[in-house]
C-alpha cells in the first residue's frame, strides 16, 4: 500500500524533480569536423524542439546551486554548454539562443585566447557575450590532459601544477569578465580522484563528458553531460536523452576513472534506490563490447565488469533502466581512461 502511494506521488510530482539534463556542444558549423560539430540547421531544430515542448532552459549555475541546496528543479530542466569558445558559437549559436531567450555557458581555456588560436573567440567577444547573459567558465589554461604527469614529476608536483593551472585560469576569467563561477569542464572529460579532491577543497564543481542527467545522486566534481555532435546530433536519438532521469545511485565502488597498470577490466558495484526501477529492466553497455546484463548481488546492488580488456584511451560503462512511473529512462555512466601498455598516453 505504502509503495503504491509512493509511486502515485512520483508520477504526479516527477521523480526527477531535482535532475537536469546538461547538453555539451563544441562547434555549430557546417565546415568543422563532424565528430565535434552540429550543423546550424541541427542546432536550430534542437532549440526549436526545446521551445515547442516547454523545456525549462536555465543557466548551468542554477542547476548547480539547486543540486547543492537540494532544491526542486522543474520537470524537463535543461542547461546548454559549449566547450572551448569557438567563434561559431558567437556567430551562429548565440543569435539562435538569443531568439529563444535561452541562457548558456561557455567553458574556455585562456592560452588559446591570448595567442589568438584559429577559430577561437577573443576576450572582447567573450565579454560581449558575457554582458548579454552568457556564463563564462573554466576549461583549464591550455586545454591540457589534466591527469598526465610531465617528465619526472612526482605526484605532489603534478597536483600542484594542476591546482595552479585551474586557479590561474579562474582568476584570468574573473579579471576579464567579472565572472567567478568556480565551474570547471574537464578537457577531454579526463579526471581522477586526486583532481576531484583538490577541486572540492577550493569549492569548485566540475563536469565530465559521461552521459546522464545531473541531480542529487551525481558527484559535484563529476557531473554528467550529454555530448551533442556527430552521430549523437540526430534529434530523434537526442529526444530520449533530453527526457532522461538521474540514476538514483546511493553508493558506488571503484569510481576513479584513471586505471592503474594491468587493471584493464575494472569492476564496479553500484547500489541503487530501487523505488522506481525494476531490476530485470536494467541493462548495461560496455563501450566496444556491447550490451551486458548486470550481476545482481542483492535486491539493490549490482556489479558490472568488462569481459575483455578496455582499449587505450577513453571508454565508458553505461547503464540505463526505464522508470516504472514515467515514460523516461534513468541513465548512469562511468568513464575510464587507460594509458598505453608502455605507460604513455595516446595522442589526441
Amino acid at each position: 500500500m505504502v509503495k503504491n502511494v509512493l509511486l502515485a506521488l512520483l508520477a504526479l510530482t516527477g521523480f526527477s524533480a531535482h535532475a537536469a539534463v546538461i547538453l555539451q556542444y563544441h562547434h555549430v558549423s557546417d565546415t568543422t569536423p563532424a565528430i565535434t560539430s552540429v550543423t546550424p540547421a541541427q542546432f536550430k531544430e534542437q532549440m526549436q524542439y526545446l521551445a515547442d515542448n516547454n523545456f525549462n532552459v536555465v543557466p548551468l549555475s542554477t542547476v548547480v546551486e539547486s543540486i547543492k541546496a537540494k532544491q526542486t528543479l522543474p520537470a524537463k530542466t535543461i542547461a546548454i554548454t559549449f566547450d572551448d569558445g569557438y567563434r561559431s558559437i558567437a556567430n551562429t549559436a548565440h543569435p539562435i539562443l538569443k531568439q529563444y531567450k535561452f541562457p548558456y555557458t561557455l567553458f574556455v581555456s585562456v592560452e588559446p585566447i591570448l595567442k589568438e588560436y584559429g577559430e577561437m573567440m577573443s576576450w572582447q567577444q567573450l565579454i560581449t557575450l558575457s554582458n548579454e547573459g552568457a556564463e563564462i567558465a573554466n576549461h583549464s589554461w591550455n586545454h591540457e590532459h589534466l591527469i598526465r604527469k610531465e617528465g619526472n614529476e612526482t605526484e605532489a608536483q603534478w597536483l600542484a601544477r594542476i591546482e595552479d593551472n585551474i586557479l590561474r585560469t579562474e582568476a584570468e576569467i574573473a579579471k576579464a569578465t567579472g565572472q567567478n563561477l568556480k565551474m570547471l569542464a574537464y578537457p577531454y572529460g579526463e579526471y581522477n580522484q586526486q583532481i576531484e579532491a583538490m577541486l572540492e577543497k577550493h569549492g569548485f564543481v566540475a563536469f565530465g563528458q559521461q552521459s546522464g542527467a545531473a541531480g542529487p545522486h551525481s558527484p559535484l566534481t563529476a557531473l554528467p553531460r550529454f555530448p551533442v555532435a556527430g552521430v549523437y546530433a540526430d534529434l530523434n536519438s537526442l529526444k530520449v536523452k533530453l527526457h532522461s532521469l538521474n540514476m538514483p545511485v546511493i553508493a558506488q565502488t571503484n569510481s576513479n576513472p584513471q586505471l592503474d597498470s594491468g587493471q584493464w577490466r575494472p569492476e564496479i558495484k553500484v547500489t541503487l534506490d530501487m523505488s522506481d526501477i525494476n531490476a530485470s529492466q536494467l541493462m548495461c553497455f560496455i563501450q566496444g563490447q556491447g550490451a551486458k546484463k548486470p550481476n545482481w548481488i542483492s535486491d539493490d546492488q549490482f556489479s558490472i565488469q568488462a569481459e575483455l580488456d578496455l582499449p587505450a584511451g577513453r571508454s565508458r560503462y553505461n547503464c540505463t533502466a526505464p522508470s516504472k512511473s514515467k515514460g523516461s529512462y534513468y541513465w548512469f555512466s562511468q568513464p575510464w581512461i587507460r594509458p598505453k601498455a608502455n605507460g604513455q598516453w595516446i595522442a589526441e
